[in-house]
């Protein structure tokens, strides 16, 4: 159902679905996981203690981004965002939240793991969920050494680039896959992946639009 979900929203969805598209396979992923785990069991829980480490989190990326983009002048520019203010508040503030990880997060760390955790055990499960969502990323991925122009001068061009680009998004969102599950069993609550995974992505695209501006 996942991989569906993925190929449909990268693929052959119009731009203004991908949200509500989404969406709606998150509704999905919910009900079905709740036909074998309940929702404690998922990190719907200790949504208090889950806001405190979510916000510590977005707060260290925010320090991180900034000495990024003094070190490396180029690191957030990328071809893909363009477009005005009203843009730019649309996918930090709602497309980014709503359409990619409210879904990345309910399903990678919280209906997945807690549902392989049955049979395999929390770690086994954790490093399995995080597996399938550095190749969740494999899509979106797609291209990306023609949008960035540091990873275009390290990769190249052609084929070989193109894989290598996908290699390092797999790589890299696997290991932010355990990070983000370390971070959602420390804290006992979905709720800090949630933030941190939000503070991540739409730090980045509002950095990328304030340079590329």
């Amino acid at each position: 159902m996942l991989v569906i979900g993925n190929i449909v929203s990268n693929r052959l969805l119009p731009d203004w679905a991908y949200v509500p598209w989404n969406l709606a396979v998150t509704a999905v992923v919910l009900v079905v996981a709740g036909r074998a785990v309940g929702l404690a069991e998922q990190g719907w829980t200790r949504w208090r203690v889950g806001f405190r480490w979510g916000l510590a989190v977005v707060a260290l990326t925010a320090l991180v981004y900034v000495v990024g983009l003094v070190v490396v002048e180029d690191l957030f520019r990328d071809r893909r965002v363009d477009g005005g203010t009203a843009r730019m508040l649309f996918e930090t503030l709602v497309r980014i939240p709503l359409g990619t990880v409210v879904l990345e997060e309910v399903a990678c760390r919280g209906a997945l793991p807690a549902v392989l955790a049955r049979r395999w055990g929390v770690r086994r499960a954790v490093v399995v969920a995080s597996l399938l969502f550095g190749l969740w990323h494999v899509l979106p991925a797609w291209g990306i050494d023609d949008v960035n122009p540091v990873l275009d001068r390290v990769l190249g061009d052609g084929w070989a680039a193109q894989a290598g680009g996908i290699a390092l998004a797999v790589a890299g969102t696997f290991g932010a896959g355990l990070w983000l599950s370390w971070l959602r069993y420390r804290s006992g609550s979905l709720l800090a992946p949630l933030l941190a995974h939000v503070g991540t992505n739409s730090l980045a695209y509002l950095l990328a639009w304030l340079v590329t501006r």
